[in-house]
């Protein structure tokens, strides 16, 4: 089989592996489409993301769909469509009952954070443990079901915010995640919807999805105290210094986009005045499954994937998706 695999920073390869063999408890999918996203773009282009640094080749990828390959327990038949949650939790852990998906100790697809990798699903064949199979609906598509992973994060960061019905949401960056982010909240009720990115092109794509406020960083003013819910997807420090300034009194931030792993410029001031609540946004528990349901039910998301692009061409694929002014969610074709 084929699969791709990051060696080091700008260095990816379409290698030859052997076929995987399931064992107890796994299942073999023949993967079809894998998203390309944030963390992804880190191990490619500069061999680490935030504190994991590759240390043996890593194949990419945790936002995937495909069939059914092979169910040594039957279970599920081959071609069946599916989607995956890529997570696994940790050990039990006091007061995280409902919250396995921030025990420590366990792992993600695609992620260089343990030794050795945890390799993800950017290969033609991919074993998974089959409490992470999530079987699609009929009427979604392979391609669209591979937005269900990055639509779950938006799904969780918009549940963290608490109610936001006839709310006046903001959403800070307009990449992948904030696009999705723009269609949760949208879902969840929200009366108005802003969004704020440094470029125009992302900011149009929001429009679609729902946004209709909209601003361009460097250009565009946000009052402060003008939204009763911030939403930061961009993961720069300016950017929670704004989410911090647009929210009002008693409002609520979550922190969607990823810090860098280093002490950052951010004035909180406002913070204590206005009694703020900050909330971090960490991948998700089982909005996964809302996802799916989400998505089966309108093809309304379909304008997030800009492009699809084979595999083989990963080095291509890669420079586009980091180009945020050409490119919304890029997939991999396998």
């Amino acid at each position: 089989m084929k699969t791709l695999a990051i060696h080091g920073a700008e260095d990816i390869r379409w290698e030859d592996r052997e076929v995987p063999q399931p064992g107890p408890g796994e299942v073999r999918l023949r993967v079809s489409f894998v998203g390309i996203c944030g963390s992804d773009l880190h191990y490619y282009f500069h061999g680490a993301n935030g504190e994991y640094t590759i240390r043996e080749p890593l194949t990419p990828g945790h936002e995937l769909s495909g069939v059914v390959d092979l169910d040594p327990s039957g279970r599920l038949a081959p071609g069946t469509p599916v989607t995956v949650h890529p997570a696994r939790y940790g050990a039990d852990v006091a007061g995280l009952e409902d919250r396995p998906h921030l025990r420590p100790g366990g792992d993600y697809l695609g992620s260089a954070a343990a030794d050795p990798h945890r390799q993800g699903g950017a290969s033609e064949y991919l074993l998974v443990e089959d409490h992470m199979i999530r079987v699609l609906p009929s009427s979604l598509p392979l391609e669209r079901a591979a937005l269900a992973e990055p639509l779950a994060v938006a799904l969780h960061a918009v549940n963290l915010a608490g109610s936001i019905a006839d709310k006046r949401v903001l959403v800070i960056g307009a990449g992948p995640i904030g696009l999705l982010v723009v269609a949760a909240a949208r879902h969840a009720g929200a009366d108005v919807i802003g969004a704020s990115d440094v470029l125009f092109e992302p900011l149009e794509r929001a429009r679609s999805l729902g946004a209709t406020e909209l601003f361009t960083v460097g250009t565009d003013a946000i009052d402060d105290e003008s939204f009763d819910v911030v939403l930061e997807c961009s993961g720069v420090a300016p950017a929670l210094t704004q989410a911090v300034r647009a929210a009002r009194r008693a409002g609520t931030v979550v922190q969607v986009g990823m810090l860098r792993n280093a002490d950052i410029p951010v004035n909180l001031a406002p913070l204590l005045a206005k009694e703020l609540t900050i909330r971090g946004a960490f991948r998700f528990s089982t909005e996964i499954d809302d996802a799916v349901a989400l998505l089966a039910a309108s093809d309304e998301l379909d304008p997030v994937i800009s492009h699809v692009i084979p595999a083989a061409d990963a080095v291509a694929a890669f420079e586009l998706a980091r180009d945020s002014s050409a490119s919304a969610k890029v997939l991999l074709a396998l």
